[in-house]
C-alpha cells in the first residue's frame, strides 16, 4: 500500500543523510551500551523472588484489567508506593507505566496557562514532549548554566503577573553527556526565587547515593525540590516510573495527568518486579562494583577527550554521523556493543560514542575499549 509523499520524502531524507533508524538485533557482544547498570535486568534472584511473591499472594494475573481508576489498582500498588516513599524519603509517590508516561503526564498537566517553564537545553525528549502538550510558555536555558537561567527567570519575574508560577526542570544525570548540574546552587536559587524545581533522576538511581537512592539523596537535598521523577528501566532493570512529591501533588496527578488516567495499569508482575528490584538495592554489591568501574574508567581515560562524568555514562565526541558510525562499527567488530549517537538526536557536529559502564564489566574490557576509542579521538 502506498504511503503519503511527505512521509516517503522524510524517510528518503534520513537515508540520504545516513541517519535512518532501524531496530538492532540482539548480539552476544560485551555490553557497553545498555542502561542495565547493575545487571538487574538479567538477575535470576529478582526474577525468582517476583514469581514467588505472586504465587504466595495468589496474584497470578497477566494484566491489571483496566486503569487504576477503574479495575486496575491491585493491592501491590499501594504497598510498593509506600515502600518507595520510605526508600526515597518522600511524602507521597505515584507509579506510572513508564518514564515517558510520567513526564508526559506531569508536564502536560502541572504548569498552567499563564505559567512559565524553563528547561535545560539538553533535557530528555519525553520532557520536551510533555512541555509541548502544556498550556504554559516554555523557554530553554543553556546547559547546566545557572547564570543563564537566573537571568531569564528574573526577566520573566519583572514582567510577569502575580498569579504567574515559574517552573524549572533539569536532570540529575543527563542521558547524552553523563554530566550533572550544580544541584545545591540550583536548589538555592529556586528556593530564593520562589520557583518550583523538578528533577529527573532516571540515570542517577542505582548509581549515586546510599543504596543507590539517587544524587539528590546523596546530597541530602531530596526535600528541597517540588517533584522528583525516577524511572525503573535503567539501573533497576525493569519497567515503570514514579513521581515523588507532596500528597497534594499526587492527588492532582491522579485527577489531571492524562497519561495516568487513560491507560491500563501495570500488571501485578510488573509491580512485583519493581518491589523486588528495590529490595535488591538494599542487599547488592553491584553498586560498589559499578562505582569502582566508573573510577577506573575515569582514571584510565584521563588522556582521552571524554565529557567529564562521574556517572555510568561516558561520551566522546566524534563529529559527523559517518565518522562516529565508523568508530562504533570497529568496536562492534572487536566484540563490544557500543552505539553511535547521531544527529538529530544530538546537535550536528556533536555526534558521539556513548559508553555505558556496568557493574559486570571487567577492567580488561575497559582497557581494550579505551584503546580502540583513542584511535579515533586522539
Amino acid at each position: 500500500m502506498k504511503i503519503p509523499k511527505k512521509i516517503q520524502a522524510k524517510i528518503q531524507d534520513r537515508i540520504q543523510n545516513n541517519v535512518l533508524r532501524t531496530l538492532p538485533i540482539a548480539t552476544k557482544r560485551v555490553d557497553f551500551s545498555s542502561n542495565d547498570y547493575l545487571g538487574f535486568a538479567k538477575s535470576t534472584t529478582i526474577f525468582n523472588k517476583t514469581h514467588q511473591l505472586l504465587t504466595d499472594r495468589n496474584l497470578e494475573l497477566n494484566g491489571a484489567t483496566g486503569s487504576r481508576l477503574l479495575s486496575g489498582n491491585h493491592e501491590l500498588y499501594q504497598e510498593v508506593e509506600a515502600e518507595i516513599c520510605a526508600f526515597h524519603n518522600s511524602e507521597a509517590a505515584l507509579l506510572f507505566n513508564s518514564g515517558y508516561d510520567a513526564n508526559i503526564g506531569f508536564f502536560s498537566s502541572v504548569p498552567q496557562r499563564g505559567d512559565v517553564l524553563f528547561y535545560d537545553e539538553y533535557i530528555h525528549a519525553s520532557i520536551r514532549d510533555g512541555i509541548g502538550m502544556s498550556n504554559a510558555k516554555a523557554y530553554k536555558f543553556n546547559h547546566n548554566n545557572l547564570d543563564d537561567l537566573a537571568k531569564k527567570v528574573n526577566k520573566i519575574k519583572q514582567s510577569g503577573s502575580n498569579s504567574q508560577e515559574i517552573y524549572v526542570v533539569t536532570e540529575s544525570v543527563f542521558s547524552m553527556d553523563g554530566d550533572s548540574p550544580n544541584l545545591p546552587a540550583l536548589i538555592q536559587f529556586c528556593n530564593d526565587a520562589n520557583v518550583y524545581l523538578i528533577v529527573d533522576e532516571a540515570h542517577a538511581i542505582g548509581v549515586f547515593g546510599d543504596k543507590g537512592a539517587g544524587l539528590l539523596q546523596e546530597l541530602n537535598l531530596e526535600n528541597e525540590v517540588f517533584a522528583r521523577i525516577y524511572t525503573f528501566g535503567k539501573a533497576l532493570g525493569c519497567h515503570g516510573a514514579v513521581i515523588l512529591g507532596s500528597e497534594d501533588l499526587r492527588t492532582y496527578l491522579i485527577n489531571f495527568a492524562r497519561s495516568f488516567i487513560y491507560t491500563t495499569g501495570l500488571s501485578p508482575h510488573a509491580i512485583a518486579t519493581i518491589k523486588m528490584a528495590y529490595g535488591e538495592l538494599l542487599e547488592t554489591d553491584a553498586i560498589q562494583s559499578l562505582k569502582e568501574n566508573i573510577a577506573y574508567f575515569n582514571q584510565k581515560a584521563k588522556k582521552t577527550p571524554f565529557i567529564k562524568s562521574e556517572s555510568a555514562i561516558h561520551c566522546s565526541i566524534i563529529s559527523g554521523n559517518t565518522e562516529v558510525k565508523k568508530a562504533a562499527k570497529l568496536l562492534q567488530e572487536k566484540g563490544f556493543d557500543v552505539k553511535p549517537i547521531l544527529s538529530p538526536t544530538v546537535p550536528e557536529g556533536k555526534e558521539r560514542l556513548r559508553i555505558c559502564l556496568h557493574a559486570y564489566n571487567s577492567q580488561e574490557e575497559i582497557n581494550e575499549i579505551l584503546k580502540i576509542v583513542t584511535m579515533f579521538v586522539v
